[in-house]
């Protein structure tokens, strides 16, 4: 039998470890197999990844993120669309990735990386933040913001997860990614990642969610305050979570740099 993620149980919220407490670090689910050799340097403001390879083991990663590699190392470029066969999935899976690179920001394509003897190579995201790593296992999956996408090992899948005017709202764009299958994923944040349990309501500012996993609904609200509050707060929409599961946040915002930069620029 598969193992599944083991969430916290309610427990006072002043309790240590209790539901709703940040965890420290990012602490896979129990899982099975053995994960592709790796690791993880220079964290958590300027992680990179190492992904140390053997005969038969590939490793995908985002067009770009690639740092350096062992001269054997071999690579190869194929669409950013997820897994398909045969002429017509081909061809839905280019407009896939089309749609992913117009509307989710993200690379058209993405490097498959392997090596016929052990090899290793560096990858590194755009932005200045952690990486971090899960296990998953058959029949989980991990929902992402569109860009926290780093790479994969294994038989993991990646599709688009239409969120609907509640992500358009949230900015996390009109896309998410949905990660399932069985393998390695790592993904990244702008700042450091925090992985935090939860049972039960929880709210995450919009700006600083990375992703989500478990059995958990996502609304979108105004973080409180009415009218003035949601003006001049400066929180505008929060991501409101119910259910248990897990969350990921990231220390920083972008949208908050952004602004913070726009009065700055030559006009």
């Amino acid at each position: 039998m598969d193992q599944q993620p083991q969430y916290a149980q309610p427990q006072h919220p002043g309790h240590p470890g209790g539901y709703g407490q940040p965890m420290q670090g990012i602490s896979p689910a129990p899982t099975g197999g053995a994960s592709v050799a790796h690791a993880i340097t220079h964290g958590p403001s300027f992680a990179m990844l190492r992904v140390d390879l053997q005969p038969g083991q590939v490793v995908i990663a985002e067009a770009g993120s690639m740092v350096a590699r062992h001269s054997h190392v071999a690579m190869e470029v194929k669409m950013n669309a997820g897994k398909s066969a045969g002429f017509f999935a081909k061809i839905w899976a280019l407009m896939i990735a089309f749609i992913r690179k117009v509307v989710g920001g993200e690379t058209f394509f993405v490097n498959h990386f392997s090596a016929p003897q052990p090899g290793s190579v560096w990858i590194a995201p755009t932005m200045s933040g952690q990486i971090a790593h899960r296990r998953l296992n058959p029949g989980e999956k991990l929902v992402l913001s569109s860009g926290a996408y780093v790479a994969s090992a294994g038989d993991i899948d990646v599709k688009m997860k239409f969120g609907g005017l509640k992500s358009i709202l949230a900015k996390e764009g009109a896309f998410m990614l949905e990660v399932s299958g069985s393998g390695d994923l790592w993904f990244t944040s702008y700042g450091g990642i925090q992985a935090i349990d939860i049972n039960g309501p929880y709210m995450v500012d919009n700006g600083h969610l990375v992703g989500y996993e478990g059995n958990l609904t996502m609304n979108i609200k105004s973080a409180g305050g009415g009218l003035l509050g949601f003006m001049a707060s400066g929180e505008g929409l929060v991501c409101e979570f119910n259910g248990q599961g897990r969350i990921y946040i990231q220390s920083r915002n972008l949208s908050s740099l952004a602004g913070w930069l726009t009065p700055l620029m030559p006009s």
